[in-house]
């Protein structure tokens, strides 16, 4: 393969903007499928929690192969789909250095968003080419005029360079499968598409002499263990040759390629024996290679940089589970096997951290956002896991001896009916609001908030709206403390005994409350049954059975009514819960409970802490 028919791209979208979409247009038109082959929808989203979601959480890459009709020249187009939520931003800025050009998708309706902001800076900032693309032009309330003007503001409040600033823009309908030059094209197919990114992206740029390459991604194979994958940058390398793996730490470790994969259509690899620069491969070989360490032909190899990662905001607590049901539904419980499992997260997910406590069963793990962990804590219980999780706290520092917070940049997107309500919860929550615009779908709020105000926010946003308001938000800047912020204005309602909950005894306790277990659910003493709307916490007993004697019948009380629990997702429930509670979370149940099980201990520490 001649390096000059290679284009590597990566798509930048926000959430729900269609990239997947496209990208599955794009293997289909290219002829990666055969005729009557079974087509796997969404072939970008291969993780189950993807596909569960709408949205994408790791940084992937395919190969699309596409021949130019005009001179029967078969292109091999490498892409690299990026997530569009912030907390996976990580994932975006280590492939930068995989690609040389970007295709920027925004919606034709809501224009750019925070998220694409975000990316783009990193794009722009690396000097990649870019090709915009305006997608869902065949909605009725599409604006594909006014979405292009904000894609040209948004270029030149980044700075971009002539070059970047002129770059070709194409409507698109991925849904349809069409993308022209013109808002009023023909709507046929992609070939526009296919000939911009051959005509605009350069093929990647060849090093001369021997074989280097910087590892941007890791993968696994169930047969080779850790596999490194880059862009090769010069030279080439075959199976058996043995390299260097230059480490981030200075070492330098000899290593033997055992097996090379190429990525091909929907995700698929193809073993190979050799790859010359400008591909994009897989290697084994390694026990042990982290994303930012250099691969090399010669031990004397300069180390290559590695990009620098926008630092971690938020920080929970990971603990064994110690309640009273604890090992009932997991199988992996001891934190050896929790710490294992955590450190193998940071290996392949470099925006993670993890710090250990000199209580061995807590760990403390540092990330980009709450949505992050939550994903890494649901990944855990599918897995077997059974662990405590308490409520995200950000993490602090010291700039010129004034204790100093992270701040995030907010866009709010909200019917025009509910931004009372929505500018309420933001002042609340200690938001300064920026700028505030009208459109035809509502309106926009611009807002700078502590990143402590937004946790929760989303979920109270998705409940004043209908679902209808929509958040995006990006790390602005480090500022001083901004005093006390209170989210939760309800206390709990919590068990005191273990058994199994009774209708008569939930029958009593939905009077003073919202209940958040049904009948016959395993529950214990601490653990939280309910939302008391008052501000304490307030014991029950929702194990009490009816007592029968000869006066009462067992059948006299057919007549209980039960409202249906209220049940929390994983990520609401780590929101909800306060600083004393916690989530516990295993592969069939989540549950929140007190952090102190025994109600006198509790009582006497919030005695100890009013004196």
């Amino acid at each position: 393969m001649n390096a000059k028919n290679i284009r590597n791209i990566a798509i930048i979208a926000h959430v729900d903007h269609g990239k997947t979409t496209l990208v599955d247009c794009l293997l289909q038109q290219s002829g990666t499928y055969r005729e009557n082959q079974q087509v796997q929808e969404r072939a970008m989203d291969s993780m189950d929690l993807e596909r569960e979601k709408g949205i994408t959480i790791k940084a992937k890459n395919l190969a699309v192969k596409w021949t130019n009709p005009k001179d029967n020249e078969e292109y091999t187009i490498n892409i690299v789909d990026t997530p569009g939520h912030a907390d996976f931003g990580a994932e975006v800025e280590r492939v930068m250095k995989m690609v040389d050009g970007v295709l920027l998708l925004t919606d034709a309706v809501g224009g750019p968003q925070a998220q694409t902001r975000w990316v783009l800076r990193k794009a722009l900032d690396q000097g990649l080419k870019t090709i915009c693309v305006i997608n869902k032009v065949d909605r009725d309330s599409s604006r594909p005029d006014w979405v292009h003007d904000k894609v040209l503001e948004l270029f030149l409040d980044l700075d971009a360079d002539e070059d970047q600033f002129n770059a070709p823009f194409l409507y698109a309908s991925a849904k349809m499968g069409f993308a022209d030059r013109e808002v009023d094209g023909p709507r046929e197919n992609m070939l526009d598409l296919f000939e911009t990114i051959v005509e605009r992206i350069p093929a990647p740029t060849i090093e001369e002499g021997d074989f280097r390459m910087l590892v941007s991604n890791i993968d696994w194979d169930d047969y080779v263990g850790r596999m490194a994958i880059g862009r090769v940058l010069s030279g080439q390398v075959k199976v058996g040759q043995t390299i260097f793996a230059l480490r981030k730490s200075g070492k330098r470790e000899r290593v033997k390629v055992t097996k090379m994969k190429s990525f091909s259509g929907a995700g698929n690899t193809d073993d190979v024996t050799d790859a010359v620069a400008g591909d994009i491969v897989g290697l084994a070989g390694f026990d042990d290679v982290d994303i930012g360490d250099t691969l090399a032909a010669q031990q004397d190899a300069e180390a290559m940089p590695f990009v620098e990662i926008d630092p971690a905001t938020v920080q929970m607590e990971f603990s064994v589970n110690n309640g009273p049901l604890a090992g009932k539904d997991g199988k992996k419980v001891t934190s050896r096997q929790i710490r294992e499992r955590l450190i193998r997260e940071t290996q392949s997910n470099i925006s993670i951290s993890i710090e250990d406590t000199d209580d061995g069963t807590r760990f403390l793990v540092n990330a980009r956002g709450s949505m992050q962990i939550a994903v890494l804590v649901e990944t855990m219980r599918r897995e077997g896991f059974e662990l405590l999780v308490s409520r995200p706290t950000v993490l602090y520092k010291e700039i010129d001896g004034k204790r100093c917070e992270p701040f995030e940049q907010v866009w709010v997107e909200v019917p025009e009916e509910q931004l009372g309500g929505v500018m309420e919860n933001l002042a609340k929550r200690k938001g300064k609001v920026t700028n505030m615009e009208h459109h035809n779908s509502g309106v926009t709020v611009e807002a700078e908030v502590p990143t402590r105000g937004l946790i929760g926010f989303e979920s109270d946003l998705v409940t004043m709206t209908s679902g209808h308001g929509v958040m995006s938000h990006s790390f602005l800047e480090y500022r001083p403390h901004c005093g006390e912020i209170v989210t939760r204005l309800t206390g709990t309602l919590v068990s005191m005994e273990q058994g199994k909950s009774m209708p008569y005894a939930l029958d009593m306790i939905q009077n003073r409350g919202k209940l958040f277990v049904g009948p016959g659910e395993e529950v214990y003493g601490g653990m939280i049954v309910g939302e008391n709307p008052r501000v304490e916490d307030m014991p029950v007993n929702p194990a009490k059975a009816k007592q029968l004697d000869n006066m009462r019948a067992s059948g006299s009380d057919k007549g209980i009514q039960l409202a249906p629990p209220v049940k929390f997702s994983l990520e609401r429930a780590i929101e909800y819960i306060a600083p004393d509670e916690l989530v516990e979370a295993t592969p069939n149940f989540l549950r929140m409970r007190k952090r102190e099980l025994d109600e006198n201990k509790r009582r006497k520490a919030a005695k100890a802490a009013k004196s």
